[in-house]
């Protein structure tokens, strides 16, 4: 599948792109998270804090193939997926059936105020601007419930880089964008967040990945 590429919208190079990968992108991620322990222990450590905090409806915002919808589901979150690419959903959707999957942008969060009592954002910050990413901040405070758990992964990184190609060969047009955990932590602070948990680690995951563990502050507007 070839596509021309809107140079001035990264949310349309970022749905084309990977409606285009959608089905190899899948085959490539679908075991990760077996040969990824302290990913897994992290996401434990989410599902506990959600359970905290009373139990609710957990958005995977970015949820791609709806690997990690999929795993909250088994640690007994009631999760959902959204996602920018109709592909991707689509996808989600056919691997597992019992599961929600919308179509949706993480930068026109389609929730309502207070409405998730958790939301994980699991390496889909990465196509993101930086100048996009307080708006996309406020959206994810705007829609937990006070005190509710914020997870995110990334790439770990000063750097831009633009994929042309990738997942079976594909053709691409995304930038993916690497960054420091103490920068985004800050970042998350100023948006109404207290982070719990900051780490960087190496695995099957990222070369070099971070995560962020934070809650929204019950006095955040």
């Amino acid at each position: 599948m070839e596509f021309e590429p809107n140079t001035d919208n990264w949310l349309a190079d970022t749905r084309a792109s990977y409606d285009t990968v959608a089905d190899s992108y899948a085959d490539q991620v679908r075991n990760l998270l077996d040969d990824t322990p302290e990913e897994r222990a992290v996401l434990a450590l989410f599902a506990a804090r959600v359970r905290e905090n009373g139990e609710g409806p957990v958005a995977d915002v970015g949820c791609g193939p709806g690997r990690i919808t999929a795993h909250l589901h088994g640690l007994g979150l009631d999760a959902f997926g959204i996602d920018l690419s109709p592909g991707m959903i689509e996808v989600a959707r056919r691997d597992h059936p019992g599961l929600r999957f919308e179509p949706g942008s993480m930068t026109e969060l389609g929730l309502t105020d207070g409405s998730v009592a958790g939301l994980i954002a699991w390496y889909s910050l990465i196509h993101v601007p930086d100048e996009e990413i307080d708006p996309v901040l406020a959206h994810f405070r705007r829609v937990l419930r006070p005190g509710g758990p914020l997870l995110l992964s990334f790439h770990v990184g000063d750097e831009r880089k633009l994929k042309t190609q990738g997942y079976g060969g594909h053709p691409m047009k995304v930038y993916v964008h690497r960054r420091r955990p103490g920068q985004l932590a800050a970042r998350l602070e100023e948006a109404g967040f207290d982070v719990e948990v900051q780490r960087t680690l190496t695995s099957a995951e990222s070369k070099l990945g971070g995560l962020l563990l934070a809650r929204r502050r019950p006095d955040a507007p």
